[in-house]
């Protein structure tokens, strides 16, 4: 879907019951009631979109990339906290019986506590769901647990602030808004049934097979997957899957993993996997011939569809995977576009492929740079990491204006290269990069 076109799905849903509340509603109150009922209204419509952006519906984040869509998730679920916080504080009609002459209760608001047990339990809810969101890594807990806990919370926030809508909400009254509040919840309720059931019944009937495991470097792992008994999906070189190892695909343990391989190069996929949590540490452990389950393909950190007269990959560590995956697919598909790669690690022995980057480099018009932060005697390439300078360096010349970046790596570096490369006049819409990690 164009982002143009989900960006404008995305605003009728938030403002679309707005508008029918203004048009079939009752006659409004003073202005302070109607924002407060606004944004009660507002809270609950985002908390419907919510569950879309969160689905990982490859229709959504096909063309936005997951990075937008979780930086718009983020985005949405606060905004929504401040608008459910403030929303009863701004009321400023009294909390009585309607009178007999008021039966739309323009003049008063519901008071009866059965009508104000949802949103109050609501207004509980979602602090304790955002803040456990962003501070989940000081919880401490595992992935799994918080991902169980976070899904539990947001569905009885939605069943609160449901509840409460129904019961409490003035323009709800209208059976058409009812209808969309109850119609949007259905579906968002769906949608997490869809991800805890749906998805792995699909992929139970799609499954794969470890055809190989061997380090690829010092701390990275090369996995080779191939489809068992059917033949595999169609991807787009630089983009991730979903992966259930060592369990079944009804597991919720799952982890993203960058597809380093080209389409062009068969039905099987390749990854790259470094030795980083208490699962990748274990990643030699896999037994080859045992099945596993790919959830993809997702992401837009591509070069299909964006015309540019040159190419440029920059890769800190294993954020070599997705760029070397659009490097193989150009050779083998012969692109004649110049292509720059730029490689940067800590130590020689981090480097992956270092055999196959060299063929690479005798490709022509193609030029590979590595950078090494602690570098061996008599090392040829770049010494020090991927900075502003060794950029300008590379990409100084005005011609590189029109190149297309895609970037990946550890957020640090992304941010320092992406800053140096707006310094030299790229505009912002030629520099690509997603993110696996979001505060």
């Amino acid at each position: 879907m164009p982002a143009f076109a989900l960006a404008l799905g995305y605003l009728a849903t938030l403002l679309g019951p707005l508008a029918l509340a203004a048009w079939r509603g009752p006659a409004p109150r003073s202005p302070a009631d109607e924002l407060a009922s606004g944004a009660g209204m507002m809270a609950l419509s985002i908390i419907l979109v919510e569950f879309a952006l969160s689905g990982r519906f490859a229709v959504i984040s096909r063309r936005t990339g997951l990075d937008a869509t979780m930086r718009m998730h983020q985005l949405f679920a606060r905004t929504a906290l401040a608008l459910a916080l403030v929303h009863p504080f701004l009321y400023r009609a009294p909390a009585a019986p309607p009178p007999p002459w008021d039966p739309t209760r323009q003049g008063v608001i519901a008071h009866e506590p059965w009508a104000l047990a949802g949103g109050i339990a609501a207004w509980l809810i979602l602090p304790a769901l955002s803040l456990s969101a962003i501070g989940r890594d000081a919880l401490g807990w595992r992935h799994e647990t918080w991902r169980l806990t976070h899904g539990a919370l947001a569905l009885a926030a939605l069943g609160g602030a449901l509840h409460h809508a129904l019961s409490a909400g003035r323009y709800a009254a209208e059976p058409t808004l009812a209808a969309v509040w109850i119609a949007g919840s259905a579906l968002a309720a769906l949608s997490l049934l869809w991800a805890r059931i749906g998805r792995p019944l699909a992929l139970a009937r799609r499954p794969w097979r470890i055809a190989a495991l061997a380090p690829a470097a010092e701390g990275v792992w090369r996995l080779r997957l191939e489809p068992d008994g059917w033949r595999g999906f169609r991807y787009t070189a630089g983009q991730f899957a979903w992966l259930k190892l060592a369990c079944g695909p009804f597991s919720i343990r799952e982890h993203p993993f960058s597809i380093a391989s080209a389409p062009a190069s068969g039905d099987g996929l390749e990854f790259l996997i470094k030795e980083l949590g208490d699962f990748t540490s274990r990643i030699g452990a896999l037994e080859v011939g045992a099945r596993a389950w790919v959830d993809g393909p997702h992401g837009a950190l591509t070069i299909e569809g964006r015309p540019a007269p040159r190419v440029a990959l920059i890769a800190g560590g294993v954020g070599i995977a997705p760029l070397l995956g659009i490097a193989r697919q150009m050779a083998l598909t012969n692109d004649p576009r110049p292509l720059t790669l730029v490689y940067g690690n800590r130590r020689a022995e981090q480097i992956v492929h270092a055999d196959e980057l060299e063929a690479l480099a005798a490709r022509p018009r193609t030029r590979v740079a590595l950078a090494l932060a602690e570098p061996p005697p008599g090392w040829r390439g770049h010494r020090g990491v991927i900075d502003p300078g060794l950029i300008r360096a590379l990409f100084g010349a005005p011609e590189h204006r029109d190149t297309l970046f895609l970037l990946c790596g550890p957020p640090a570096m992304m941010e320092s290269v992406e800053g140096a490369l707006i310094a030299l006049g790229v505009p912002a819409r030629r520099i690509l990069f997603e993110r696996f990690r979001h505060d």
